[in-house]
């Protein structure tokens, strides 16, 4: 499993201040941490709308290439801070993210990247984001035909069943349809496609002291059901356990009790 580090976002203050002053020192230092506690890429967010994107993630990107040997994710809405970023990748990264509603010239990313080699988020949401397995099949099946016939292969898109939080009116029923959700395109789509799950959205607007536990517990159940790539808070202890676990669970690390403790 793929563990992508969604702690370069615009809710991380730290972050978003040495961004606005521009202190390469500390923002090298935070993509350090990240790299140091086990990341496998590392997500850049700058904004939540794309503004100033052009200006802002060319920069991090530019750091973070000669900071780590850590993947880059490329989270924005602004197409032509993409076009901007992708030359200063040193491999091509993941591109996040297409929906039915977002970005406005879907062309253009599409396009974009085909020709960059990039891999690219296809996520279940068309403005809301459905409750129930039909709907959100439906959209990541079209999401899917629009990528191929751009010319974007299965093995580099990643699609995401929209994860909303557990408290929320539907939240539980949406939570076991994008379990089977990740299950269905694990295991039945031919070829294979990639699946992956943003694990915080799940505890969103509960108190702090169970929401990194609940995280965890959650990134092991959609394990279960085949999730490719996930994102996740790097940093938290349990969060990095669990990770670890799947890994060996996996085979893909070799298990060691002094790596558990």
């Amino acid at each position: 499993m793929i563990a992508i580090a969604d702690n370069l976002n615009t809710r991380n203050r730290e972050y978003m201040n040495a961004l606005g002053e521009k202190d390469k020192k500390a923002i090298t230092a935070i993509i350090k941490c990240l790299s140091d506690a086990g990341a496998d890429v590392i997500n850049l967010q700058s904004s939540l709308d794309g503004s100033d994107d052009e200006k802002t993630l060319p920069w991090i990107a530019k750091i973070l290439g000669t900071t780590t040997k850590c993947g880059i994710g490329l989270d924005s809405r602004n197409v032509h801070a993409l076009r901007k970023t992708l030359p200063l990748c040193k491999r091509p990264p993941l591109i996040n993210f297409i929906s039915q509603t977002e970005p406005d010239d879907q062309e253009q990313l599409l396009s974009l990247v085909a020709e960059s080699g990039a891999s690219l988020v296809i996520r279940a949401s068309k403005g809301t984001i459905p409750n129930s397995l039909e709907a959100k099949l439906q959209i990541l099946e079209s999401l899917l035909e629009m990528a191929n016939d751009a010319d974007i292969p299965n093995e580099r898109i990643y699609a995401d069943p929209s994860i909303i939080h557990i408290g929320r009116g539907m939240g539980q029923k949406n939570l076991m349809n994008s379990y089977e959700c990740i299950r269905i395109l694990s295991e039945l789509v031919e070829p294979p496609v990639n699946t992956i799950a943003w694990i915080s959205n799940v505890s969103s607007g509960l108190k702090k002291a169970v929401r990194k536990p609940l995280e965890a517990h959650f990134l092991t159940y959609l394990a279960g059901a085949g999730l490719s790539a996930v994102m996740v808070d790097i940093l938290d202890p349990d969060i990095r356990r669990a990770m670890y676990l799947i890994k060996a669970y996996r085979e893909e690390v070799v298990f060691s009790q002094t790596d558990i403790a």
